[in-house]
């Protein structure tokens, strides 16, 4: 066995440095983070919709 196998498969990205990017880049950065944020809570919307509808459907 080696030491791999017992690593997790899917291990959490690393935080990205930003020490190293520029204002304009952090504020470009923010803005991509905040378009991914809403996309994600569509996304739950969108689930809890469906969700919702299959509960009623089972509920009659």
């Amino acid at each position: 066995m080696d030491d791999e196998d017992l690593l997790p498969r899917r291990q959490p990205p690393k935080p990205r440095d930003l020490s190293l990017l520029g204002i304009a880049e952090l504020e470009e950065y923010i803005a991509d983070l905040e378009g991914e944020i809403a996309r994600a809570r569509a996304e739950i919307a969108a689930k809890r919709s469906h969700r919702g509808g299959a509960e009623a459907l089972f509920r009659r």
